[in-house]
């Protein structure tokens, strides 16, 4: 059901893909298009759900450069951070059902075992952090090669590079050592609710304690 290997070769496979698939105007493909290839390869339902997630984070990398644009107006700025809010609430949204799909899976197997120790990360969270991990490795690669570019600037990102592929080695052994012992009864997890709050007009007061524009006072 879960590999991590397999996730990582996923995240690099479609983060390469996704790039090369940009148009002259920067114009990305169908997040929909991009999820059917990868369930028409036969990878399995939870790795589509796995590439929707990782679509979300890419998405979401590429609007917040967009908010770093010199010159960017007011207006352009205000659009970008409500195109965030929405992009990284779907994200919260798609690494939890990647849990819950999880716990489907786990429960007619009596697991978790809810006399195991407690995990302090879910396997979502912790593909979630894969899949930064793989736009981060994958941007920094193009700086390593990037032409013009100051002097040692290549080299500092070669650095960087080794840094974050080793990091996600080490993540992705812990996400199979985690799998591996919920399988064994020995360790488990939880759905852990991101609960986002800003998204919701009944719960910021930013939005509920402001009139609707054009209600009566």
């Amino acid at each position: 059901m879960l590999s991590a290997n397999a996730i990582v070769e996923l995240h690099e496979r479609l983060t390469r893909a996704w790039h090369f698939s940009q148009d002259d105007s920067g114009t990305l493909s169908s997040p929909d298009r991009d999820k059917e290839k990868v369930l028409s390869d036969g990878e399995g339902d939870f790795l589509g759900r796995v590439a929707r997630q990782h679509r979300a984070n890419f998405d979401l990398w590429h609007i917040e450069d967009e908010a770093r644009t010199p010159g960017a107006t007011d207006s352009a700025l205000a659009d970008v951070k409500r195109r965030i809010d929405a992009t990284n609430q779907l994200r919260n949204d798609l690494a939890e059902d990647l849990d819950r799909a999880l716990m489907d899976w786990l429960a007619p197997q009596g697991l978790p075992n809810r006399e195991a120790p407690l995990h302090s990360e879910s396997p979502g969270l912790m593909i979630d952090r894969l899949s930064i991990l793989a736009l981060k490795i994958y941007h920094t690669g193009e700086e390593c090669e990037r032409t013009g570019a100051a002097e040692g600037h290549a080299e500092r990102n070669r650095d960087r590079l080794c840094i974050l592929e080793e990091q996600r080695a080490d993540l992705a052994a812990c996400l199979e050592a985690l799998w591996r012992e919920t399988l064994a009864g020995t360790r488990r997890f939880k759905v852990y609710r991101q609960l986002k709050m800003y998204n919701d007009p009944s719960l910021n007061p930013a939005i509920y304690r402001k009139p609707a524009h054009g209600a009566r006072h």
